[in-house]
């Protein structure tokens, strides 16, 4: 079941930093967005992402711009200002500002310390679904795990969470690490969660496996031959789309 949001920020944490940048964003961000609204469009994406959220129905390259546009001027953000953004859009209703939040993080991480990973994870279980827990996953966390190893507990931990989300999330977590992959924990991961009741899981077991086949394909035949028994049919077929049996 998708987790509703609270228009009136329910959930989102109190301890927001006080941060100048982040109050020049959240100044510009509504009246930028509210005045390239496309309620058609938002009906639309509305219903694609099962009601997780109401929209503007902005564009990807109608946000690309207004992103450029609501920060311009602007000096490089810290982690308390990353941290009061993310934050703080999170507390607005429209999808679009999670967004912003989403990209954001991912354009700032190489400046934040693992002190971010907690409001990271406040992000992934709150307001919950796959549009910003994949991006989040793969381009913050990730980012944050390969500049601090001791994040890799956290990870083990995520990965026996009971939501889904969390889980995704470590298993998505070394999507772009390529020859980089602490591979003893990919595929411990893949094999700790194999017949995962939850369809969102069982993908991401497939697609973690899919994207490290780009680097090391035989060892991704040999995981999921060995595990095959174990893997569910949807997770098999990720992993091997693109190098076969």
């Amino acid at each position: 079941m998708v987790r509703r949001m609270s228009v009136t920020g329910e959930g989102i944490p109190d301890d927001v930093p006080p941060s100048t940048l982040a109050d020049t964003v959240l100044h510009r961000l509504p009246a930028a967005y509210a005045a390239a609204a496309d309620p058609e469009r938002a009906a639309q994406n509305r219903a694609y992402m099962r009601d997780v959220a109401p929209f503007l129905g902005l564009t990807s390259p109608v946000r690309r711009a207004l992103y450029r546009t609501v920060l311009e001027g602007l000096p490089r953000p810290d982690e308390a200002d990353c941290t009061a953004v993310a934050l703080r859009c999170w507390r607005l209703p429209e999808r679009e500002y999670h967004y912003f939040a989403v990209d954001f993080l991912r354009r700032n991480v190489t400046h934040c310390s693992s002190g971010l990973l907690p409001v990271v994870r406040h992000l992934l279980t709150a307001v919950s679904w796959w549009d910003t827990v994949d991006l989040l996953a793969a381009h913050v966390v990730g980012g944050l795990v390969a500049a601090d190893r001791g994040l890799t507990a956290d990870m083990d931990a995520w990965i026996e969470d009971e939501g889904r989300w969390l889980v995704r999330a470590a298993l998505l977590h070394q999507l772009r690490y390529r020859e980089r992959t602490d591979t003893g924990r990919l595929f411990g991961y893949c094999a700790r969660r194999p017949g995962h009741g939850d369809f969102f899981v069982r993908k991401a077991v497939g697609w973690c496996l899919r994207e490290y086949a780009k680097t090391d394909p035989d060892a991704v035949r040999a995981f999921v031959a060995g595990h095959r028994t174990r893997l569910a049919p949807l997770s098999v077929r990720e992993a091997l789309r693109n190098i076969g049996p």
